[in-house]
């Protein structure tokens, strides 16, 4: 089955809001066999409301619509819909009931505009809304089914999981699709290709390979379609399984994993710890691997280092190393690695100090010259990097490289 995701309102064209609900919704509808053909972001308009609905209708078995569904004047995507249906809105009294109950639920009078939401397309079943005050809608026309959902995550969520999943669990889908997934770090995009471009060649014409790169890193993602499951899953095997052959030690995982996880999961497995030390990527190291679910079994803590004068009372780094060498240096970077790991008890640390941007450089040490050092059990391992992008792109690609060293340290000291 195919699906078409609409996403509605002026808040996500101005970037105001981030569209995170439609890769959501793709990773819950893939789960299920249904496979998003195209996701569109449109504005709170009758007139581009329409036409997307009509275009959907003509390509898709599912359509998703989320956001419009609110009270207030700009939510239009109801009233827009009874006109794409050639229905009308109507009152339904158990949604009336519904939202006041919400109101009451946390001692609060409901505004005269709520009962507006009340209104229901006259061909829709209602998709009751526990998590806030605008229902969702389930209409099927023949063999295809809209589904209006509120543009809120955390409503969409909810209502996505309880009310209208259970309900596309009846549908089946024919066409059949699997995925697998390569991690691999410290090989550049085009010399992966060209080391499994005859593998690649191979493939049936069922198979597709995309390359997903990221700074120092390489996500290959695998997917096959089908209508023999059974057989796709060998094929996919089979082909992923030789893709790690061929690529050998720069595979770190083969699921579906960010390199932050791959880390924090090895760290557990083999009774790790960290610690990081950061002043140029300002804890953002720390940040990404604290996302991670699991990370407090094996992430202890960081010292954002920011200014020299911590640097010498958090982490024991030297006032003569400081006044010799600058807080750019090898020498910093290395007593701030070792500072960490000594003071919060870690078998790794890891440690930046430099100069993101755009000001505070030198002709001596340019903006993008960054310093990182990677504590160890047995060893010490620094570089130094100059790179040559804004503010923000010079702290992710620090972070990347970071972790990267702390990922080859690592692997080197703790061989199955």
């Amino acid at each position: 089955m195919k699906a078409e995701i609409i996403t509605i309102g002026d808040e996500i064209l101005l970037g105001q809001v981030v569209d995170t609900n439609s890769a959501w919704l793709g990773q819950q509808l893939f789960d299920l066999q249904i496979h998003v053909q195209q996701i569109t972001s449109i504005t709170d308009s009758e007139a581009h409301i329409l036409q997307a609905l009509t275009e959907a209708s003509q390509r898709a078995d599912v359509i998703i619509c989320t956001g419009g569904l609110g009270p207030t004047r700009d939510d239009v995507t109801k009233a827009t819909a009874a006109k794409f249906f050639q229905t009308e809105l109507v009152h339904n009294e158990k949604v009336l009931e519904h939202v006041k109950q919400i109101f009451a639920r946390f001692n609060r009078t409901m505004p005269d505009m709520n009962y507006g939401q009340a209104s229901i397309l006259a061909n829709a079943e209602v998709l009751f809304n526990d998590w806030g005050t605008a229902p969702g809608m389930w209409v099927q026309r023949g063999e295809q089914v809209f589904i209006f959902l509120p543009g809120v995550p955390y409503e969409m969520k909810n209502l996505m999981q309880h009310r209208a999943i259970p309900k596309l669990k009846a549908f089946h889908s024919a066409e059949k699709l699997v995925l697998r997934y390569i991690l691999t770090v410290g090989i550049g995009e085009s010399h992966l290709a060209e080391s499994i471009s005859d593998i690649e060649d191979s493939f049936p014409s069922s198979a597709h390979l995309a390359y997903l790169p990221k700074i120092g890193m390489v996500r290959l993602r695998l997917t096959l379609s089908g209508k023999d499951l059974e057989e796709l899953n060998r094929t996919a095997d089979d082909l992923q399984q030789r893709l790690i052959d061929r690529i050998g030690s720069a595979v770190i995982a083969t699921e579906d994993l960010s390199f932050e996880e791959v880390i924090v999961r090895d760290f557990v497995k083999h009774n790790c710890t960290l610690a990081t030390a950061e002043s140029c990527t300002g804890g953002n190291i720390a940040r990404l691997i604290t996302e991670v679910s699991g990370a407090s079994d094996m992430f202890l803590g960081a010292i954002v280092s920011y200014a020299n004068e911590v640097k010498v009372a958090q982490l024991g780094v030297s006032e003569e190393t400081l006044k010799e060498h600058g807080a750019v240096s090898e020498e910093t970077v290395i007593q701030m690695a070792k500072g960490a790991q000594e003071r919060l008890h870690t078998s790794y640390a890891v440690a930046t100090s430099g100069i993101a941007g755009p000001g505070g450089g030198t002709a001596e040490k340019p903006v993008g010259m960054i310093w990182v050092a990677i504590t160890g059990k047995n060893s010490v391992q620094t570089k130094l990097f100059q790179f040559h992008g804004d503010r923000l792109i010079n702290i992710e690609r620090a972070t990347n490289q970071a972790l990267l060293m702390l990922w080859n340290l690592y692997r080197q000291e703790n061989q199955d």
